[in-house]
């Protein structure tokens, strides 16, 4: 069984919680935020395993498991999102037919983050971003593009020091001693 809130499996025993007014069949942890429970539920029976013979079973090793994230983040790092990525993610949408709930569907994401992203009021994280490629078929990562330096003609002009007018006095006994007394 999942909780309805944070989606993670239930183990031990589910509780029943009202959460800003919904009925919700919650973890522990979950059950916390609601304002009230209105039962717990009896835990589930124990599901009855097979007994297979030695030689059909297989031993089970968990394989080392490289997280999701970490091979996200390896695989976007170094890029940046493009500036239109709002626009993107809406004509994308638009074009292949989605609504803001289906394509929350199959993101996993809610519908306001989506809105939002689509708003242009909330940069999507690389995650979001990827998850949104990969549904969407539109490209929103992308290397970065050169740095604009500020051109010199366009910087505004430096204000005089202390330590200028003292190098421009030194500056002008040097080459007053070069020249020799007049």
């Amino acid at each position: 069984m999942l909780c309805e809130v944070c989606g993670r499996q239930i183990f031990g025993k589910p509780y029943r919680a009202i959460i800003e007014g919904a009925k919700m069949t919650v973890c522990r942890d979950c059950a916390e935020l609601g304002s009230a429970s209105w039962e717990v539920m009896p835990t589930p029976p124990p599901v009855a395993t097979l007994r297979l013979p030695r030689r059909l079973r297989r031993e089970f090793r968990p394989q080392p498991k490289v997280s999701a994230t970490r091979q996200q983040s390896e695989s976007t790092e170094g890029l940046e999102l493009v500036e239109d990525y709002n626009l993107r993610v809406r004509q994308a949408r638009e074009k292949l037919g989605l609504t803001h709930e289906d394509l929350g569907i199959k993101l996993s994401e809610k519908v306001s983050v989506l809105r939002k992203v689509e708003g242009g009021k909330m940069t999507p994280s690389h995650r979001l971003a990827s998850k949104l490629e990969n549904i969407l078929r539109i490209k929103l990562l992308a290397p970065p593009s050169e740095p604009k330096l500020p051109s010199a003609s366009l910087s505004p002009p430096r204000e005089v020091t202390l330590g200028d007018i003292a190098h421009l006095k030194e500056r002008k006994r040097e080459v007053n001693q070069e020249r020799g007394p007049s």
